[in-house]
């Protein structure tokens, strides 16, 4: 699926990834879905898209990288993050102050 915000995420990808980029995109189920996520980004206020999904992956993201499994490799032991943590850092966000906790409980895991 291609979109107006697909460019951003492939410009992303190819600052990082330099000649691999194209094959993250095509075969990072992860990615597939952010952009799925994000075909309604450049359409104002009255798309009604929801980006809370969005939130709970970059809440996660963000403590698996606070926590350095991305060095470590010892996630599998991972006792797992505090609920309320990630609610708390998602609301921190900007335009995260009004989400609520479905995404983090079983909305994603459900679409995904």
């Amino acid at each position: 699926m291609e979109h107006t915000f697909t460019s951003s995420i492939k410009a992303i990808l190819d600052s990082k990834f330099g000649s691999d980029a194209d094959e993250i995109f095509k075969n990072s189920n992860l990615i597939q879905y952010i952009n799925f996520k994000t075909r309604s980004a450049n359409k104002g206020s009255k798309a009604r898209s929801s980006f809370a999904n969005l939130y709970a992956i970059y809440v996660l993201i963000e403590d698996y990288l606070d926590n350095g499994f991305d060095h470590k490799g010892t996630y599998s032991d991972y006792e797992g993050a505090i609920y309320n943590k990630l609610f708390s850092r998602q609301r921190q966000l900007p335009f995260g102050g009004s989400l609520q906790n479905h995404a983090l409980n079983n909305r994603m895991n459900s679409e995904f």
